[in-house]
């Protein structure tokens, strides 16, 4: 394998994160299923040829996608964590605040919302649909989910606090109820069933401070 081919042009690039832009709108709007390659390749600007220089199918591109989402927002949270104080969380109004601002933070634009949570729909669906999909939909799930209990347990650390379940167990609780409360509310349920609200529940029962050293 030539290094030009392990790495990626500057204009390759673009070409690639412009695909993957278009993708998103466009497997919102239509479905996994429904979008076409063509139809991509038309939001994109490009042509097949672009598309099958950069993904080898839709369900490679879909990968990608996911693959991209998880990498922004973990380094979202990582940014984050760099300038919280520990003052910031020594009571339980202080977490909550801290909270709020690291899901305004790392959570979707709320004009993004509908879009991210029909995203996600759909990433499931089409796992479920295509054996083909799924090792590596699932592939992706576990390796965001240990990465976020990873970065969430040093931030924690940091701040002086712990969870008092398994981190990977806190965070499979936690994205599961943002996912159902963010659902929940654009079907229409009020906001104070909204995630910001559930997951300030979960985090009063899941977080303590962390013992001292013995």
């Amino acid at each position: 394998m030539t290094t030009e081919s392990r790495v990626r042009s500057p204009r390759r690039e673009r070409t690639r994160e412009r695909l993957l832009d278009a993708a998103f709108d466009v497997f919102a709007e239509l479905g996994v299923q429904g979008a076409s390659i063509e139809a991509v390749c038309e939001a994109a600007g490009f042509t097949r040829g672009a598309f099958y220089s950069n993904f080898a199918s839709k369900e490679e591109l879909f990968l990608a996608l996911m693959d991209r989402e998880k990498r922004r927002h973990l380094a979202t949270l990582e940014q984050f964590a760099q300038r919280l104080d520990p003052a910031e969380v020594r009571s339980p109004e202080g977490i909550r605040t801290v909270l709020r601002s690291v899901l305004a933070a790392v959570g979707p634009h709320p004009d993004a919302e509908r879009r991210w949570c029909v995203m996600s729909a759909e990433f499931e669906l089409l796992a479920l649909r295509d054996p083909s999909v799924a090792a590596g939909y699932l592939a992706e799930q576990r390796a965001l989910k240990d990465e976020l209990a990873a970065t969430i347990s040093r931030l924690l650390d940091a701040l002086g606090l712990r969870f008092v379940v398994e981190p990977r167990t806190a965070v499979d609780l936690l994205l599961a109820a943002y996912a159902e409360a963010s659902r929940a509310v654009l079907l229409g349920a009020p906001d104070d069933e909204g995630p910001n609200a559930r997951i300030e529940q979960l985090v009063d029962v899941l977080l303590a401070p962390r013992q001292p050293a013995k």
